[in-house]
């Protein structure tokens, strides 16, 4: 199975700020940028189109031409718990330092970790495996799920999962077998 999965145009918010699970506005630019991301997804059939919940993804799907686009949870964004909507500088927590060394298995108080994100996406992704009727399939999301995406797929090293984050807009394809 082959997926294609589209990360959201850029956010309107201040830089440095946890937003995860947050339904944040985009930039002005998001007519611009989904242009430039439209251009970029294969003009192929999909078999089936999912989106996040969150606005930021709905958006661009709906932008890109699957206003029917199914809604799924375990493709949000991270939970950062506390610490969503403030800036890294903004917290008090002697916990921070802790998570900011482990944030694979680390959670922000109340939030998830990327492990549980990783898993809620895996978990998804093998429901669709699971699936015989689906080749192609189109995924509207966040970073945090196209990671997740690379990391299951096998192409990128659980290791190396911070240093693929594709940009806003930015879409891949990972094959599923």
């Amino acid at each position: 199975m082959k997926i294609t999965l589209v990360r959201h145009t850029a956010v309107d918010i201040p830089e440095g700020v946890f937003y995860g699970h947050t339904d944040v506005p985009l930039k002005d630019t998001f007519t611009a940028e989904a242009e430039v991301t439209m251009s970029h997804i294969p003009n192929i059939e999909y078999d089936a189109v999912y989106t996040s919940p969150l606005s930021r993804a709905k958006k661009l799907a709906v932008y890109c031409g699957y206003p029917d686009a199914i809604e799924e949870k375990r493709i949000q964004e991270i939970n950062f718990g506390e610490w969503e909507m403030k800036g890294f500088g903004d917290i008090d927590d002697p916990y921070f330092q802790e998570w900011f060394l482990d944030t694979l298995h680390k959670a922000p108080p109340h939030g998830e970790s990327f492990m549980n994100l990783y898993e809620r996406v895996v978990e998804f992704l093998e429901e669709l495996q699971a699936k015989e009727d689906l080749d192609n399939v189109l995924i509207f999301a966040h970073g945090g799920v196209l990671i997740s995406a690379q990391v299951f797929a096998g192409t990128v090293a659980m290791d190396d999962a911070f240093s693929v984050l594709p940009p806003y807009g930015g879409v891949i394809e990972v094959d599923i077998i």
